[in-house]
């Protein structure tokens, strides 16, 4: 019993990844696109989400800053999740809607990527933080599941919106996790050409 419970989350994994591939390729391309040009222009990728959606931006933001798969230069990518002081702060004397929109306000500048991280797209502080990016002129790469939500219904044309097309959590964080490594990759060989192991 356990062992086929176990063996039906490995497939219904790997047969969601094939099917989105094909339809997340283009968004992810266009998302690579945007945060490539906004880092070689000097500006910077701010990262939000809840729960696994905070560990993702703070591996994103490792990987950027660390190195993805190749040695080179630090990339210029900060976690809004991680300094417990600030969220607690403005969580306890404003509201946890805003604990990820007044970094953004503090850090955000116009041309810098706002990467926000719901799975509903209806979390109401990532919707806050592209809110607050928006209004300061930055572009948002939004990581969606379901139909998008409330956050994919405030994204502009000049946005990406990658909406992973189903409803479970647990798949479309696995997809999230998958598009991360993408964009890493992506940024890397627009930077460098070539493939790492050439």
């Amino acid at each position: 019993m356990n062992t086929q419970r176990i063996l039906a989350h490995f497939h219904e994994s790997a047969e969601l990844k094939i099917q989105a591939a094909s339809a997340l390729a283009q968004p992810i391309s266009q998302a690579i696109e945007l945060m490539f040009f906004a880092l070689s222009n000097g500006n910077k990728i701010l990262a939000c989400g809840n729960g696994g959606s905070a560990a993702d931006c703070q591996h994103f933001a490792a990987e950027l800053v660390g190195r993805f798969e190749r040695e080179r230069f630090p990339l210029p990518a900060m976690s809004l999740t991680t300094d417990t002081s600030i969220m607690t702060a403005v969580g306890n004397d404003y509201s946890y809607r805003e604990i990820f929109s007044k970094q953004v306000q503090a850090f955000g500048q116009a041309g810098d990527v706002l990467l926000a991280i719901s799975t509903s797209g209806n979390s109401a502080n990532v919707i806050a933080a592209v809110e607050a990016a928006l209004e300061r002129e930055m572009r948002v790469v939004a990581l969606t599941g379901k139909d998008g939500g409330a956050l994919g219904k405030l994204l502009t044309d000049a946005d990406v919106h990658i909406c992973v097309p189903h409803a479970r959590t647990a798949r479309i964080q696995e997809v999230h996790l998958v598009t991360i490594h993408c964009i890493c990759d992506g940024i890397d060989v627009a930077l460098f050409g070539g493939d790492v192991n050439e």
